[in-house]
């Protein structure tokens, strides 16, 4: 009872009570998943998969019942979702299959729910998730090629493979568990077109001890199903509710005449980049498309069915002519909204997918809906300069990667003394991705690698300390850049066109801030000039879920209870962060929040509705 939170309460109870009658009566038995002549066959019959996608990292576990039957009371019958293998081998060899990484227990919860499972191993995900899923201490190795024949890179992979299927091959259908089908890779023919690499893929899933059968996933077009289908596994094309259905499925006939015929992506959203709009689509848009590809038996996964939430430092980044890192938010419009809520798309679709069951199936009743609450205004008390966290350096006479020093996320403080006056431009090579540049701990600007700046004008003395502190923004998840991800100052710094040498290199991951000690703004003023800490307790009057209000605030990271709930960014569009009631608890509640600018006003609330501007 000391840890009850506020997810117990008797209408969140009421909500995750029972499980289904049949999901209570059945006893696990093996089923016969194959692939017919057009369509997918379970036990003999013919079936038609009603999917949707929804992650576990992104969606708190306390949650994961009450969106998996939301997912089921809207008419699917399948889950859909990628295994994140940074999230499960944070440091070589050492594997988290815990807490909110049980993705065993969300398996067998999906199917305690009434839904099959539809399962996207990688080990390349995509999903606009950091480094598409691959653990970022993989690029500490000079030259290695992630999703290629390199051996390392296999070898690193076989073994996540083998730790995965421990976990997850006993779930499949034909053992008793709710795992129809296991894809191989992701989307690779939008990326190679090395059959040799794919094959080797599906050799270590198998070696993994995965039977299931296998299924490539790929993009509509004749090159990226070539170059991205093996020709024992099934072949699924993925496209957008703007797209014609019809065009797409006639292309995959042509490519593949025989085999089921299913949408692997059906995207009825999309993600959104800081600086840019706030994605929607019509409700309308997407129910048409699914309504046609259900009245011609064609299967669909709905990408995504729940968005939800990339926590902590997990956003990654696009590259199209130039760097695009992704909000927090993973909202995608989807048919559940970020707060896990029924939106209007939501509805559509419930009224396509209604007309489509099978016979003597009826949709289940949606759960209760959990409580939205609004907290006050309340000030922020107490400041911690970053600095703080400075502990011993590493010396180098060049700058070096975040990943060389044994770090995947967060900031790296780079430090030079300056030898005699100079003025020219500051130019870090290779920045990755946002950098603010002090001297003596004077701004002198910044240095944004998605607004394109390669550098900037300065006028520096001598005998005085030169920082760059630096943040992850988020690696480049898709496309040819994959492999050249790392972060930080990743080769030399030139002033006026000469480089600058002897630097100390800390590392500043902020996935422990325990030691910060918080000095009251009634004593500290506004602080000196630069990034902090800032820190305050609340006390909610109620229970609910709600979205952080950070007008206001300028660039950050927000963490409630210890729990990080990602980053902000006064460009928009998203103006707010998701703060799950489940990690609110009874009585005081601290909030941490770090912030690049000082000088700004320090109040925070929180509303019933996410902000987007």
């Amino acid at each position: 009872m000391r840890r009850r939170t506020f997810l117990e309460s008797a209408a969140a109870a009421a909500a995750l009570a029972a499980l289904p009658p049949a999901a209570r009566a059945a006893a696990p038995r093996p089923h016969r998943f194959r692939f017919g002549a057009h369509a997918f066959e379970l036990d003999g019959r013919r079936i038609v998969l009603r999917s949707g996608s929804m992650h576990y990292p992104r969606v708190p576990r306390p949650y994961w019942r009450d969106r998996l039957r939301k997912l089921r009371a809207m008419g699917l019958n399948t889950l859909c979702t990628y295994v994140f293998w940074n999230e499960h081998e944070p440091r070589p060899g050492e594997f988290d299959f815990t807490g909110q990484r049980d993705v065993a227990a969300y398996v067998r919860m999906a199917r305690q729910e009434g839904l099959w499972v539809l399962l996207r191993p990688g080990p390349y995900v995509c999903s606009e998730w950091d480094f598409g899923g691959f653990p970022a201490w993989l690029l500490a190795t000079a030259g290695l090629e992630v999703r290629s024949r390199d051996p390392r890179f296999l070898a690193a992979a076989g073994r996540y493979f083998q730790r995965l299927g421990q976990e997850l091959a006993p779930l499949e259908a034909e053992r008793g568990g709710p795992i129809l089908m296991v894809q191989v890779e992701n989307e690779y023919g939008s990326y190679g077109s090395d059959l040799d690499y794919l094959a080797a893929i599906r050799g270590l899933i198998r070696q993994a001890g995965f039977r299931a059968p296998l299924y490539t996933s790929n993009g509509p077009g004749m090159a990226m199903l070539r170059h991205g289908s093996l020709p024992d596994c099934a072949s699924v094309i993925n496209f957008g509710d703007g797209d014609s259905p019809e065009k797409a499925f006639a292309v995959l006939k042509r490519f593949r005449p025989q085999g089921p015929r299913m949408c692997g992506e059906f995207w009825d959203g999309w993600f959104d980049h800081w600086g840019e709009r706030h994605h929607t689509t019509p409700p309308a848009r997407s129910a048409a498309g699914l309504d046609w590809m259900l009245a011609h038996g064609i299967s669909c996964n709905l990408y995504m069915a729940h968005g939800g939430t990339s926590f902590g430092f997990m956003a990654g980044a696009n590259f199209d002519r130039r760097y695009q890192p992704d909000t927090t938010s993973y909202d995608y419009d989807a048919p559940l909204d970020e707060a896990g809520r029924p939106t209007p798309k939501f509805h559509a679709l419930r009224a396509v997918l209604r007309k489509h069951l099978d016979p003597g199936e009826h949709l289940p009743d949606l759960p209760p809906p959990l409580a939205a609450v609004s907290i006050p205004w309340f000030d922020l008390t107490g400041r911690a300069p970053l600095a703080q966290l400075l502990q011993s350096g590493r010396p180098g006479p060049q700058p070096l990667p975040m990943e060389a020093l044994g770090q995947s996320y967060g900031l790296v403080w780079y430090r030079t003394e300056i030898a005699a006056d100079a003025a020219g431009k500051l130019a870090p090579r290779a920045l990755r991705s946002y950098a603010r540049v002090y001297q003596n701990g004077r701004l002198l600007g910044e240095i944004d690698r998605s607004r394109g700046h390669a550098g900037l004008e300065v006028s520096l003395r001598g005998g005085e300390t030169l920082d760059i502190v630096v943040e992850c923004m988020g690696r480049v998840n898709f496309g040819p850049r994959l492999p050249r991800q790392r972060q930080g100052i990743t080769q030399r710094v030139l002033l006026a066109g000469v480089e600058l040498p002897g630097w100390t290199m800390f590392s500043l991951p902020l996935d422990d801030l325990s030691s910060l000690r918080f000095a009251p703004l009634a004593d500290a003023g506004d602080g000196p000039p630069g990034p902090a800490f800032y820190h305050a307790t609340f006390t909610p009057a109620a229970a609910g879920d709600c979205f952080l209000d950070l007008r206001g605030w300028g660039k950050g990271y927000v963490w409630v209870n210890g729990h990080h709930l990602g980053r902000y960014w006064e460009r928009g569009p998203q103006r707010s962060l998701f703060l799950p009631g489940c990690w609110l608890r009874p009585g005081p509640n601290e909030v941490i929040v770090f912030d690049w600018d000082a000088n700004r006003p320090r109040r925070l609330r929180a509303v019933p509705d996410a902000i987007f501007g």
